[in-house]
């Protein structure tokens, strides 16, 4: 069992959901129940599983919920693209979203590729 707060995968993840709970105030309010949830509740599944798998005790387990963070993040990408399409944010803040995800996608799929290496009986001896 590993402290999350320590990986940095978590902290970026975190940074970038903080980021989108500021971005999704300025959103239309009739989309309060719509973009705006959708993004913020993909946005906090990314970090929220990374911590979870880290309470986990099998690799098999960890490796899920890293997963399941990652899918949350192709979720969360493509909410942004819709916004920008939308016009709700700039392609400036696009940009910048889109490239802290993409730190964030490649630190999970990495992490996701170790664990499994360890999840191989071949890979043991």
């Amino acid at each position: 069992m590993q402290d999350f707060k320590k990986l940095k995968v978590w902290e970026k993840s975190h940074l970038l959901t903080l980021n989108i709970y500021q971005l999704t105030k300025s959103f239309p309010k009739e989309e309060l129940f719509g973009l705006t949830s959708q993004l913020r509740r993909s946005s906090v599944s990314i970090p929220a599983n990374i911590a979870e798998g880290t309470g986990k005790n099998t690799t098999n387990d960890i490796t899920r919920y890293f997963q399941i963070s990652l899918g949350s993040l192709q979720e969360t990408e493509y909410y942004l693209i819709l916004a920008k399409d939308l016009n709700y944010i700039s392609s400036e803040y696009y940009i910048n979203a889109n490239n802290l995800l993409n730190e964030v996608k490649a630190m999970l799929i990495t992490l996701i590729q170790k664990n499994r290496v360890y999840e191989d009986p071949e890979n043991y001896g």
